[in-house]
């Protein structure tokens, strides 16, 4: 090689991973590990709006077991998430649900978050431009504790946007249970509700007051913002470039930046305080599904559905719910907008959350 000569190198610069670059088992260790810390929890709760008393106050968690206030368990999820995201959804269309997602160890201030995932699916879509991947995402902390596990997949595009190269043969959709059993719920070691105040936490209605079958309209509304969607994305460290290159964004079919649906998961809980203010953990996120796009400017309102209330095992103190969390932009929920008999949604549902909370009980 003459001193003049340049070498041929790859390129230094991530592209993400397509669909045809997935295989089954294959094993992901996520990228830069994240200590959270209290300025996390502040910003969370600047950008939601959330009130639930477990994670505004270190001295009520203290109260009923905790070590200190817990990160909100969302925000552990979407930090997760988040990792997972350069090496999975970096070129996704879109994400379109989650199931079998447990909570796990408690995360406080001063915890260090990691990430690996397992493909566990594939299957190329039709019009072979793009293609279906199952992933089974788990968080762990500096202790090597599972903080959340989650299962999710997502639209991925194909590096041959022709379509001309074959995706994997055959395709494998993974089975994925309905409902997380409430023998697997993890439920803090610690916990113990005998001081819990209902006065603090904002509602005096526990488990036995909510029945299957009730409907509850949150009432409030709250309006995606630009600037807020995209910070709360990047506190999560969440690159899918469909939330943030308006460039690209323009040449597809929707012309504008997706706002992550993670951001409105965040919402729709917030704000369901309003009616479910001790529903103070979120144990298990059951299934979900991402209807309709948002956009910035949409308004969301939310209401939540009773699917059954559970005994949880060897707890006398807390219980379960199974909620229906449904979320609904520029539109009132006062008439509970819902999919019809055939299982069509109206282009106002944009979220569709199945997922279990704990909630203390009544002393017998």
């Amino acid at each position: 090689m003459t001193a003049d000569a340049t070498p041929k190198s790859k390129s230094k610069t991530n592209p993400g991973n397509f669909f045809e670059d997935f295989f089954l088992d294959q094993e992901i260790v996520h990228a830069t590990p994240r200590t959270v810390t209290e300025g996390d929890q502040s910003l969370y709760v600047a950008l939601y709006g959330s009130r639930f008393a477990m994670h505004c106050s270190a001295e009520f968690a203290i109260d009923v077991g905790f070590e200190d206030m817990p990160l909100d368990d969302l925000l552990v999820f979407h930090m997760v998430f988040g990792k997972s995201v350069p090496d999975i959804s970096l070129n996704a269309v879109a994400n379109l649900g989650y199931a079998e997602c447990v909570f796990g160890a408690p995360v406080y201030a001063g915890d260090t978050l990691r990430a690996t995932s397992r493909v566990i699916g594939l299957k190329e879509n039709s019009n072979r431009k793009s293609g279906i991947v199952w992933v089974r995402t788990t968080g762990f902390n500096q202790d090597d504790e599972t903080v959340v596990e989650f299962v999710r997949w997502v639209m991925v595009r194909k590096r041959d946007a022709s379509g001309a190269d074959d995706g994997p043969e055959p395709a494998t959709v993974p089975s994925l249970a309905d409902v997380v059993p409430t023998a697997d719920l993890i439920i803090p070691d610690d916990l113990d509700v005998d001081d819990y105040d209902i006065e603090l936490a904002g509602q005096d209605d526990l488990w036995e007051d909510y029945h299957a079958g009730e409907r509850i309209d949150h009432g409030s509304g709250m309006t995606v913002e630009e600037a807020e969607h995209q910070m709360a994305t990047r506190m999560y460290q969440n690159t899918a470039r469909v939330h943030f290159d308006q460039v690209l964004a323009s040449a597809g079919p929707m012309g504008r930046r997706l706002v992550y649906g993670g951001h409105i998961i965040s919402m729709a809980r917030a704000l369901s305080f309003n009616g479910l203010a001790n529903a103070f953990r979120i144990a298990a996120i059951n299934g979900g599904a991402h209807t309709n796009p948002v956009f910035a400017g949409d308004t969301i309102r939310a209401w939540t559905e009773v699917l059954d209330r559970m005994e949880v095992p060897d707890r006398s103190d807390i219980g379960a719910l199974r909620l229906r969390t449904v979320a609904v932009k520029n539109e009132d929920c006062a008439d509970f907008p819902d999919k019809d008999e055939s299982g069509v949604y109206p282009k106002s549902v944009v979220l569709d959350l199945d997922y279990t909370v704990l909630m203390p009980r009544r002393a017998a």
